[in-house]
């Protein structure tokens, strides 16, 4: 019960051929090769993007306006102490 006999998936595979086509597969199987290709040469190339570059150049994080959390906190809290009214017996 637990697999399927010969029987069994020449009857799926023929359902599955009659559903979609002998076409269809094969340009099916034929992109897919495509993208591993693609996917294998752009692994084996060596060119270095520009995070890579500023982390052998001693740069941690790249140059920007930012806010750390804490600044951005404070800000937050003077945003919405100016826009809220204060709470009576608080």
């Amino acid at each position: 019960m637990g697999s399927f006999s010969i029987w069994h998936w020449l009857v799926v595979l023929l359902v599955i051929l009659l559903l979609f086509g002998s076409g269809k597969i094969s340009g099916l199987m034929g992109d897919l090769a495509k993208g591993i290709k693609s996917f294998k040469q752009n692994i084996k190339e060596e060119q270095p993007d520009a995070s890579m570059e500023a982390q052998a150049q001693g740069q941690t994080h790249p140059a920007g306006s930012i806010q750390g959390p804490a600044a951005a906190s404070s800000a937050a809290q003077t945003a919405s102490a100016q826009t809220t009214p204060p709470r009576p017996g608080a």
